[in-house]
């Protein structure tokens, strides 16, 4: 699982210049942002993405409240990165609160930490780059940062994921 931050400077992708020329780039709305929440089942590579109001303790205990709702109370296995609020206290009471005195093999959630400084072994972060290069490559359709917002919504939720770094994690197999 992971979190990203769109901006309306993520409609632009490359150009073309003479390199011993910087090429700057306007851009208009530089402040426009949306945060989004998301988790890639390694199972079948399909995305569970939600937009978020900001990237905090508060955003993620919503967004583990509506994956847990998506699968319909199955057991869990997070993996994610070591942002602050990942461990603040409101999580810690949540899981808490879900996971109860039960044995650790029996948690309905259970989370697992990244290395840290490591955005490379997260599939996560492969679906917001292929989302992120989709809106570039239709730019000229998205006026407007709500149609980009919606565009990279659809395409994030839609994207099935096929990776080698889903064999890193073990033989997956639904339990």
């Amino acid at each position: 699982m992971d979190e990203c931050h769109l901006l309306w400077g993520d409609t632009l992708g490359y150009v073309w210049g003479k390199r011993s020329q910087r090429i700057e780039v306007p851009i208009a709305n530089e402040k426009k942002r949306q945060t989004y929440f998301g988790a890639v089942n390694l199972l079948n590579g399909k995305s569970f993405v939600i937009p978020a109001s900001a990237g905090n303790s508060e955003e993620t205990l919503r967004f583990l409240k509506a994956l847990r709702q998506g699968f319909q109370g199955r057991a869990l296995t997070l993996v994610w990165d070591g942002a602050s609020y990942h461990r603040a206290q409101l999580i810690q009471d949540y899981l808490l609160q879900i996971n109860g005195d039960r044995p650790e093999g029996q948690w309905p959630i259970q989370l697992l930490q990244f290395a840290p400084n490591a955005p490379e072994q997260n599939p996560m972060e492969d679906v917001w780059l292929r989302a992120k290069n989709l809106i570039r490559k239709n730019y000229r359709h998205l006026e407007n940062f709500q149609r980009i917002h919606d565009f990279f919504l659809d395409s994030a939720k839609k994207l099935t994921l096929q990776s080698t770094k889903f064999d890193w994690y073990g033989k997956l197999q639904i339990a």
